[in-house]
């Protein structure tokens, strides 16, 4: 008995998982929703008016206008222009965050998958410790660390850049064991395929096997998990700016826009919208943008 072939089904299993995403309407929408946040906060926010920090308590609360698109917030401030500036600082976050604990969680989740034994048993016990770890109040401790302290000097420590940097390891600290035990999953199911029998049996040493062989076949589930990561970073940032330990003013994240609008709530909903709106999209394109790739990397429904 012969089961009818798959319609298309050689011929997407023939294309690429970029073609394959690029092909798909909502993929490429999503890529394009994403390009445009990054084209609007960076080199768009960086061109255009005056800078977004400068305060005008005679122009507060103005409504939309064609001098300012959006409004203005409680100090005067062009509410679009702050929204370009923030999501700077947000996407530099999620971004910077997300690719730290790829690298963090690939460099002990492939060597604990393929080499097995104790340094399995080692590096992933490692990994179920941190995730055992509270988030909240380690997250407090670690934002109450002073930076100054750590030997950083103050100037940097103080500023937007360094305020970035702070989170982002932070979040790079907390955020790389989902990564870790993904790769180290996939990684133990390629360790028996016959290719990398051949690459060991004719000698190759185990670190240029799992850089040459091992990463790239594991590249699908990792990038969809990067991906989700990405989102999450964002909402990370935005949480912790709503405790307090977000970037610090005057500069802006969409987070802590949101953090301050929320007592104007009744006064000038708009500016707790706005921010919340972005973060809402970006989060959603982010774990769309997973999906997508997922299906991109293993169209036939395969095994991640």
């Amino acid at each position: 008995m012969t089961l009818p072939p798959v319609p298309g089904g050689a011929r997407t299993r023939r294309r690429s998982p970029w073609r394959r995403l690029l092909a798909g309407q909502g993929g490429l929408l999503l890529l394009v929703l994403l390009a445009g946040f990054a084209l609007a906060a960076f080199p768009l926010g960086a061109a255009l008016g005056p800078d977004a920090g400068q305060a005008d308590l005679l122009a507060r609360f103005e409504p939309p206008s064609a001098r300012h698109w959006l409004g203005t917030d409680e100090a005067g401030r062009d509410e679009l222009l702050r929204l370009m500036q923030g999501g700077q600082t947000s996407l530099l976050v999620g971004l910077i965050g997300a690719a730290g604990g790829a690298l963090i969680g690939l460099g002990l989740g492939v060597p604990a998958g393929y080499l097995g034994g104790w340094t399995d048993a080692l590096l992933m016990r490692f990994t179920d410790a941190v995730m055992a770890l509270p988030l909240l109040p380690l997250l407090i401790v670690i934002g109450a660390v002073d930076p100054v302290r750590l030997g950083i000097p103050p100037g940097f420590a103080h500023s937007v850049s360094g305020g970035v940097w702070r989170i982002s390891v932070i979040v790079v600290l907390v955020d790389w064991t989902q990564i870790a035990r993904l790769a180290r999953a996939a990684t133990a199911a390629l360790r028996g395929r016959e290719h990398l029998r051949a690459a060991r049996a004719l000698g190759a040493p185990a670190s240029a096997i799992m850089r040459r062989h091992v990463l790239p076949g594991i590249a699908g589930p990792v990038t969809v998990a990067i991906a989700l990561a990405g989102g999450r970073v964002i909402m990370f940032e935005a949480v912790r700016s709503f405790l307090g330990l977000g970037i610090p003013p005057p500069a802006a994240s969409w987070g802590n826009m949101l953090t301050d609008a929320h007592e104007l709530l009744t006064t000038a909903p708009l500016l707790a919208l706005y921010p919340g709106l972005l973060i809402f999209t970006a989060v959603l394109a982010a774990n769309l943008l997973g999906a997508q790739l997922r299906r991109a990397f293993d169209p036939l429904g395969g095994a991640f």
